[in-house]
């Protein structure tokens, strides 16, 4: 029997539903680092992993963003706008059977809000009555907190003021239920141990393979379309193109080389609320003066750094284009004369007792061209004496929570659509605050936004950036747009959007176009398909 006449017999006898129940839908990834706590985890990868594993009160529509009921079937908005209850699915249940309570997320937020556990996106929590006096330690009165779980499946939020984006940070993954069982001995840092309630669960976790499969728990499996997901990690961008042109994966967020992929139609581009940017650590002195970083910013050859050859996008503010968001202006051009007066008029005359100026960098080509661009100016033109320090993946991300740099570069994209995720990181009680900025102003500028209608909200914002840029604190780089290969033929439920996150619990394979003269098997009463040889 040859091989052909063996697999169109295959082909026959399978029908396309076990075909694709046998396979599921594959994921490539370059890099293995994940972590499986909702509270510590910040990287695109845990994000989108996320999507499967866990759920919050609300989700992420796949396509506009906008907060869905999930966890939550209903809530209800008191009229003075703060005051949340929130009403849980009775049917919702954890992948052992144990039912998603109201406990079960207000220990995790207590669980975020504790000073000794640090967890990076606590502050966004700051917003409901009594959490920063709790998360900053000057309170460990839960009381006083504006957390409740009323009854069983009834949570009660209280704000401090109205926040009408307030369930748009829900969807944040850190605001995830968490089961008891994760918190004894670091369970979920095990891989398949890890209990979620999410639309599917880990049966393998190790260095190489992700595999979920469909959680017949979850409170709206009957609307899952997929049974199995495979997350594989591939660090050869070279395999990973085969192994896409092949079939054998249906969206590569990264890690391929795009000049192997052989249909260029399958790479999907499209604006990301994000941002590439340096940015100041100020735990040096001279560095805490914004005179002294704007001197620095006014130095550099703007027009070299930020070209066409660098970045798709290049740009000199942070927030990306958002509607009815003012236009701000950033360091766009080299000004010598007002570089050099802002440094004599700190005490630093020609840059003459800032120190040594360390830019750590990630490992990449680019980050270090920009790095030496940065050292080859300021040790031409000052007094100062320049170092590159390239950190590998993923350490460096470990590295930028030290105090023993004085630039460092990430891409930062926004946790929902809204310019506060670009800002209130910045704040001085922000645990992601990795600058250790610390401006009274500026805090107050973030707080005042809380408590104003939408318009002069983003006006507030807007000055709040303003602060950023004009004492160069921020350099933005870029608006880092998102690039997927993606094969839309074979998957359905995948679309682009400004935060580049897609929930798994869409996801489903098309079923291939038939062959003339084969008849699919699923859509007939005959058991087989018949095929013309």
């Amino acid at each position: 029997m040859t091989r052909r006449l063996y697999l169109l017999i295959m082909l026959i006898i399978l029908p396309l539903s076990a075909m694709a129940e046998e396979t599921g839908i594959t994921v490539s990834y370059a890099s293995s680092e994940y972590g499986l706590d909702p509270a510590h985890a910040f990287t695109t990868t845990e994000a989108q992993l996320f999507t499967a594993v866990y759920e919050g009160l609300v989700s992420y529509h796949p396509l506009t963003l906008e907060p869905v009921a999930a966890a939550a079937e209903r809530w209800v908005v008191s009229p003075d706008g703060k005051t949340y209850t929130f009403f849980l699915r009775p049917e919702g249940h954890f992948w052992n059977g144990d039912p998603v309570k109201a406990t079960n997320f207000s220990e995790a937020w207590f669980r975020l809000l504790s000073p000794d556990e640090n967890a990076e996106y606590s502050f966004l929590l700051d917003i409901i009555e009594g959490a920063l006096d709790y998360r900053t330690g000057k309170t460990d009165d839960r009381s006083t907190v504006g957390i409740k779980a009323i009854s069983d499946y009834m949570l009660e939020v209280k704000l401090r003021e109205p926040a009408e984006y307030f369930l748009k940070i829900l969807c944040h993954h850190s605001f995830s239920p968490v089961h008891p069982l994760n918190l004894e001995n670091g369970k979920w840092k095990s891989g398949p141990s890890a209990l979620g309630n999410g639309p599917f669960y880990i049966t393998k976790a190790d260095k190489s393979q992700i595999t979920l499969k469909k959680n017949i728990l979850y409170w709206d499996q009957n609307n899952i379309e997929t049974d199995k997901i495979n997350i594989v990690f591939i660090n050869d961008p070279q395999l990973a193109a085969e192994r896409f042109n092949n079939g054998e994966i249906q969206w590569a967020p990264d890690g391929v080389y795009l000049s192997m992929v052989e249909d260029s139609d399958k790479l999907v581009s499209n604006p990301l609320f994000a941002t590439s940017y340096f940015f100041f650590n100020t735990s040096n002195e001279a560095l805490k003066n914004g005179d002294v970083r704007r001197a620095l910013a006014l130095i550099l050859p703007w027009n070299e750094i930020r070209n066409s050859n660098n970045y798709f996008l290049p740009t000199a503010t942070l927030i990306p284009a958002i509607p009815g968001y003012p236009a701000v202006e950033g360091i766009d051009k080299r000004d010598f004369k007002d570089a050099l007066q802002l440094l004599h008029s700190a005490g630093y005359t020609k840059g003459s007792g800032i120190g040594n100026i360390v830019i750590r960098v990630p490992n990449g080509n680019l980050p270090s061209y920009i790095g030496q661009i940065m050292k080859e100016t300021w040790e031409k033109y000052l007094d100062v004496t320049v170092q590159i320090e390239v950190r590998p993946y993923p350490d460096y991300y470990s590295a930028l929570k030290l105090n023993d740099y004085s630039l460092g570069t990430t891409t930062w994209i926004g946790d929902f659509a809204d310019p506060l995720t670009f800002l209130q990181m910045w704040t001085s009680n922000s645990n992601l605050n990795d600058s250790n900025f610390a401006d009274p102003d500026y805090d107050g500028l973030i707080a005042r936004a809380e408590t104003e209608a939408p318009a002069q909200r983003y006006k507030t914002l807007a000055e709040a950036e303003s602060i950023l840029l004009e004492t160069a604190l921020v350099l933005p780089l870029e608006n880092y747009p998102a690039f997927n290969l993606v094969d839309l033929d074979s998957l359905e439920g995948w679309y682009p959007n400004v935060l580049d996150i897609h929930p798994f619990r869409y996801f489903r394979l098309k079923e291939p176009q038939m062959p003339e003269g084969v008849v699919d098997s699923t859509k007939s009463k005959d058991a087989v398909r018949f095929v013309s040889f």
